[in-house]
């Protein structure tokens, strides 16, 4: 097992994909995992909830370069998961979101070249294609420098790993709705048309492990994500919970939100080939193994759309219904 005995640096730890993920690291029986945040509440709590001895805490920023660098200091793996996530703070704070989700990751870049680690995760999101709000430009310019890092660096491997919505998250949709239903018998939707890309917890991390196992340097991996509406998925919840006469207001669109997302945008498509089921590859050439074409719904979430059944499936999956 690669992960075994290594000392890992998460940051951006103590978020919804980071606890998912030193969960899943801990079966892996590493040595050490830091956890690398700003967020002194959360790793109160998250240090009471695990209670393993394997797990460091470090209060930082990754804005503050010499924090960063030492806390890089003796990792073999690193993965980046700390940035401002939210279509709308980021598009009422743009010079924020650069500093954090730009300046940040190249301050990870720096850290991790300086202290030779082995190999770099760098945690996307489907914005980051063919983006259209200040949130996925980042991410996408943070894309273009780990590629950069990876092209100029002897020592460590960068690579990053995309993937959509994860279920239950903070800022989720999911557990918005349920709170609302349960409180007010009704579930704002910003467009009924809105479409969406899907995955459990569980299997995003277990898709972004294998990512970094597997990667050699200077790809963009993507998750295979299933995708649906977001008024489907109400009525499911709406069902489940036997809601009766519940109000579906319809608020408008957020400025910088799109109807659709794709996974794959239409200029990556001559380079991406199916890595596994669970991956596509995204290579700097499209000098790469496979022929299979990749699935359709990747390159727009209209193109296949999960039933309303199977939006329950993967919520009973998650945990998120019983």
């Amino acid at each position: 097992m690669v992960f075994k005995n290594s000392t890992i640096l998460v940051t951006g730890g103590t978020g919804s994909w980071g606890i998912e993920l030193i969960n899943q690291l801990l079966s892996l029986k590493p040595r050490k995992i830091t956890i690398f945040s700003r967020n002194e509440n959360r790793q109160v709590i998250m240090r009471r909830n695990f209670e393993d001895t394997r797990l460091q805490f470090c209060i930082g920023d990754i804005r503050d370069r010499d924090a960063v660098n030492l806390a890089c200091a003796g990792v073999d793996y690193v993965f980046h998961l700390a940035a401002l996530k939210h279509v709308t703070v980021c598009e009422e704070n743009p010079i924020e979101a650069f500093k954090t989700n730009i300046l940040g990751t190249y301050n990870v870049i720096e850290a991790a070249t300086n202290n030779k680690v082995k190999k770099v995760i760098y945690v996307s999101t489907d914005k980051a294609a063919d983006p259209a709000n200040t949130y996925g430009m980042t991410k996408a310019l943070g894309e273009k420098l780990i590629i950069h890092a990876s092209e100029t660096s002897s020592d460590t491997k960068f690579l990053c790993i995309r993937g959509g919505n994860v279920l239950g998250s903070s800022g989720s949709v999911l557990p918005l709705f349920i709170k609302q239903l349960e409180e007010q018998n009704q579930i704002n939707i910003t467009d009924k048309r809105m479409t969406r890309y899907f995955v459990t917890p569980q299997q995003a991390i277990k898709t972004l492990l294998q990512a970094a196992e597997l990667g050699k340097g200077g790809e963009i991996f993507v998750m295979h994500m299933n995708a649906c509406k977001i008024l489907d998925l109400a009525e499911v919840l709406i069902d489940h919970l036997q809601k009766k006469d519940v109000d579906i207001v319809e608020i408008g669109a957020r400025n910088g939100e799109k109807l659709h997302e794709v996974l794959v945008a239409q200029n990556e498509e001559p380079l991406a080939r199916v890595f596994n089921e669970d991956l596509i590859r995204i290579s700097p050439t499209n000098e790469q193994e496979g022929k299979s074409p990749i699935p359709a719904v990747l390159l727009n979430t209209q193109q296949r759309l999960m039933t309303k059944q199977e939006i329950k499936e993967l919520l009973v999956d998650g945990g998120f219904l019983k």
